[in-house]
């Protein structure tokens, strides 16, 4: 018994995902305010930077999740599955940040409707992974349980209709786009801003494992 109660036990693991979770959604706001301010100069400076403060924070926030797991004998859910979400929740944040360093590095000069419309999308993902994460905590409550997975669900449908719009998008570029080079910025800005929306599905259908496992 007295083994037992020195062992470290559970450790705030959802109050990190939370926090992460946060990290994304604010990563994201600024991404959205970067398109829609991106001929000031330096209101795009200003976004740019509010994009790497907050992926530099998630990566903290998983660096403590990571060491935490390590010195927690007792941990609430499963220790891998504490592992992939937190691991796959930075995966979002760390694209967001791709796309916003790969329009500066490849000088992109003007915003493309197809940008806005993925933009959107992939902010709306974002803010249903962290209504998602909320309810981890309270799982065991089968109304929250149930929550949980619509919102996944819906994840999931935002998911879709991004894929859509890349797929609209990338016929569009290949039918109408003359100058190559402006072809190869807007096809890998296009994608990663896709593959954020790909990224919040993980993260769903990490969400639900854990559901069906726990709850």
């Amino acid at each position: 018994m007295l083994f037992g109660k020195l062992l470290p036990r559970e450790g705030n693991f959802f109050d990190m995902f939370n926090q992460h979770a946060e990290r994304i959604v604010e990563a994201a706001r600024a991404f959205s305010q970067l398109v829609a301010n991106y001929n000031d100069q330096h209101l795009r400076d200003r976004y740019n930077l509010d994009v790497d403060n907050a992926e530099r924070a998630a990566d903290r926030v998983t660096h403590e999740v990571n060491r935490t797991l390590h010195k927690t004998f007792i941990t609430p859910i499963d220790r891998e599955q504490i592992h992939s979400l937190i691991n796959t929740m930075d995966d979002v944040a760390d694209l967001i940040q791709d796309a916003a360093e790969t329009m500066a590095l490849y000088d992109v000069q003007h915003m493309t409707e197809e940008i806005t419309r993925l933009t959107d999308l992939s902010l709306k993902c974002c803010e249903r992974v962290q209504d998602a994460v909320k309810l981890l905590a309270r799982i065991a409550d089968p109304a929250v349980a149930e929550a949980a997975l619509k919102t996944c669900e819906e994840i999931d449908r935002l998911e879709g209709d991004a894929d859509r719009v890349l797929r609209s998008a990338m016929s569009k570029l290949f039918r109408e786009e003359v100058d190559v080079r402006e072809l190869i910025k807007l096809k890998a800005i296009y994608e990663l801003l896709e593959g954020v929306t790909d990224r919040c599905e993980d993260v769903a259908n990490h969400i639900e494992g854990i559901i069906l496992e726990n709850s």
